[in-house]
């Protein structure tokens, strides 16, 4: 039997009273329900793709974690960008978006196009520059985001790297 849905704030912690007359417990003393209708679309933005906060600094006052939502929609890509310090993690929701970055660990630089489906994972080192695709011409492509740091670091970029001419 299912347990019913609980409002923000509400029963997580009983020994908490932040009633008439008491003050609100801390940030850091209960848990946070975030809402998928109460998602903050007041975050870091790349042209191309809409980000979404769910868990960070300003939203629940983590201190080393954002989280949230990406939706690229069909037949769209990002602009070229990295997230900072940051380390991220990625969880395909649906669509089969594409990642792409420049592996320059060969003899010569080449691009590569991670493709994905629902219920794949990707990781981003800090600092790597790419791009999200979504090819697909009808579905847009959803993914849940997780970073190391407390806000949305992003940083976009003219171009997602300089190839040299084939002539060089």
């Amino acid at each position: 039997m299912s347990e019913p849905l609980t409002t923000p704030g509400e029963g997580f912690h009983p020994h908490l009273h932040d009633g008439p007359g008491q003050p609100a417990a801390p940030l850091h003393t209960r848990l946070h329900h975030i809402r998928a209708d109460a998602l903050d679309g007041d975050t870091a933005q790349s042209g191309g793709m809409r980000r979404f906060a769910a868990v960070s600094g300003r939203t629940v006052g983590s201190e080393k974690l954002w989280m949230g939502q990406t939706h690229v929609a069909p037949a769209t890509s990002s602009s070229d960008h990295h997230h900072g310090e940051s380390e991220t993690a990625i969880y395909v929701v649906s669509g089969h978006p594409e990642f792409v970055f420049l592996d320059d660990s060969g003899s010569r630089p080449e691009e590569v196009r991670l493709r994905t489906a629902p219920g794949d994972y990707i990781f981003v080192p800090p600092f790597v520059p790419h791009r999200e695709e979504n090819p697909d011409p009808a579905e847009e492509a959803v993914v849940v985001i997780a970073r190391s740091t407390q806000e949305a670091i992003v940083v976009n970029l003219p171009q997602l790297y300089a190839l040299p001419s084939d002539g060089a």
